[in-house]
């Protein structure tokens, strides 16, 4: 599975290029165990991600991760870490990391998220 469609790259691209609170563009997830991405920006090395990380600890984190890295991981099975294809952001990452760090999970803030009214703009990113 490609985990950055063609589409989505300028809108990570410019997320990157600009200051502001963007909606996450993209989920990855593990399938088989811990490990979830909001991503919000690609850096324009075309490998650093940027968004909210949770590796199920407990405290979720803003930080950059590293494309070929989650690309190369191999998980049981043959499976490799996948992209949500259904994901919608629906609020700025500012609120996802707020919403996370209290549930304590990329994973419990989803459904709290959910529930939440879209920004305009972001139901379908």
């Amino acid at each position: 599975m490609v985990l950055i469609p063609d589409d989505l790259r300028p809108t990570l691209i410019a997320n990157g290029l600009r200051d502001g609170d963007p909606v996450p563009v993209l989920k990855l997830f593990n399938p088989v165990g811990p490990g979830t991405w909001l991503i919000t920006e690609l850096g324009d090395d075309g490998d650093t991600l940027f968004g909210l990380c949770d590796l199920d600890m407990g405290f979720p984190e803003l930080g950059s991760v590293s494309l070929s890295e989650i690309t190369s991981v191999k998980l049981p099975l043959g499976l490799t870490i996948e992209r949500d294809v259904s994901f919608q952001g629906r609020v700025p990452i500012s609120r996802w990391t707020e919403i996370a760090r209290q549930t304590g999970s990329i994973r419990a803030a989803e459904a709290v998220v959910r529930a939440l009214p879209a920004i305009n703009g972001a139901a379908t990113s």
